[in-house]
C-alpha cells in the first residue's frame, strides 16, 4: 500500500474507529497488553492509531506511541488528556519504515493490526527489531490471510480493494517470520474464529 492511500484511509477511518475495526481487534489488544504488563519496562507500540490500548497499559510501564495519522494521533492525545493516563509519556508522528529512536531503546515493541497496512512490512519489522534492546521482545497481533476454505476465497477477492479499505486482506504470516535477529516463542489463534493471530518474538541478546 502507498503511505498516501494509508493516510487517506485513516483519516476517512478514524472518527468510528473504536466502534468498528476496534471492537474487532479488541481480543488482539487484550492479549499484547497484558504481556507487556507482565514485563514491565519501556514500550513502544507502533501504529498507536486512536489509542485504543493505552488505557490497558499499567502505571508501571513506560509507553511511547508512534503513528502517521494525525486525526487517529489526535485522538490518542485527547484518550491520554482525558483518562490521565500518565504511563504514556510521548505520542509522536513517525513513519514505522523509518522509526527516529537510537538502536536498542526499548524492551518491549508492539505492533497490534497494522502489519497488514503499512507499505513496506519487512522494513518495518526490521526497524522494529532495531529499536528494541537485545534479549527484549517484538510483539505482533494481525489478521493474516487462510490457505484454504471460504475465507481465503474471500481474502483474495478483496485484495484489489487494499488502498481504499486500508489493509491488505490477503496478508501472508510469512511475511513476519524472515526477520534474522527475531526467534518466535509464541503464536497463538485469536478470537473473534481465530481470524487474528498473536506472535511473540525474542531478539538475539
Amino acid at each position: 500500500m502507498e503511505i498516501q492511500a494509508i493516510q487517506k484511509s485513516y483519516a476517512r477511518w478514524a472518527p468510528v474507529y473504536d466502534r468498528t475495526f476496534g471492537a474487532v481487534t479488541e481480543g488482539g489488544r487484550r492479549q499484547a497488553v497484558e504481556f507487556v504488563n507482565a514485563r514491565g519496562g519501556t514500550v513502544l507500540e507502533v501504529g498507536v492509531g486512536t489509542g485504543l490500548a493505552l488505557p490497558r497499559y499499567a502505571p508501571d510501564v513506560e509507553v511511547t506511541g508512534v503513528d502517521y495519522s494525525d486525526e487517529m494521533l489526535e485522538k490518542a492525545r485527547n484518550k491520554v488528556r482525558d483518562l490521565g493516563l500518565s504511563q504514556v509519556k510521548s505520542l509522536l508522528r513517525m513513519d514505522a519504515r523509518e522509526l527516529d529512536f537510537p538502536d536498542a531503546s526499548f524492551d518491549t515493541v508492539v505492533a497490534m493490526h497494522i502489519m497488514s497496512v503499512v507499505p513496506e512490512p519487512k522494513r518495518v519489522l526490521s526497524e522494529m527489531a532495531r529499536v528494541c534492546k537485545p534479549g527484549g521482545v517484538v510483539l505482533i497481533t494481525n489478521h493474516f490471510a487462510r490457505e484454504t476454505g471460504l475465507l481465503a476465497t474471500i481474502e483474495r477477492l478483496a485484495a484489489p480493494l487494499s488502498n481504499l479499505i486500508g489493509w491488505h486482506s490477503d496478508f501472508p504470516i510469512a511475511t513476519v517470520l524472515g526477520e534474522p535477529s527475531l526467534t518466535l516463542v509464541e503464536r497463538k489463534a485469536l478470537p473473534p474464529l481465530g481470524m487474528m493471530t498473536f506472535l511473540a518474538f525474542r531478539k538475539a541478546s
